[in-house]
Order: structure tokens, then sequence, then C-alpha cells
């Protein structure tokens, strides 16, 4: 379960919205400029946006994979 999410003015969650819109998982940018980890941060979002918007933010990191690592011997090839 996620820790509630703080109390935060307006122009706070504008900012960190605008951040969120443009950081990609794990939204590390959020973090440390707001301080929201990212349960945090979903549930703000949720709250904040419309459905729809929450819909096309949540699909963008959805898209986002690690970083593939080279296979070493002598488990690969």
């Amino acid at each position: 379960m996620a820790k509630p999410i703080p109390r935060l003015s307006a122009e706070e969650i504008k900012r960190v919205i605008a951040t969120a819109w443009t950081d990609l998982p794990p939204y590390s940018k959020v973090l440390m400029e707001h301080g929201l980890g990212q349960g945090e941060l979903v549930q703000l979002m949720k709250r904040e946006l419309t459905p729809t918007a929450y819909k096309q933010w949540a699909a963008q990191g959805k898209g986002v994979k690690a970083p593939t690592r080279k296979a070493q011997w002598p488990y690969g090839k």
C-alpha cells in the first residue's frame, strides 16, 4: 500500500503533474524534485487527472523496457 499523498498546494500539484508527464518510469525525477514515490505519484495522478488523461499517462510508461543485458558464459551463448 502506498503512503498517503502529502498535502500540496495547487501550484505544487501542477508542477508535479508537469514533471510526471515528461518523466518516464521509475519516475526518479519526480522523486528527486518533489519527494513523491511511485505509489504516491500514481494516487495523485488518478485523483487529479481525468480518466482519459490518466490512462494516457499510464500507457506511456508501459512501453518502456529495462535495457537488455548481454548473456554471460556459462549461462548464455
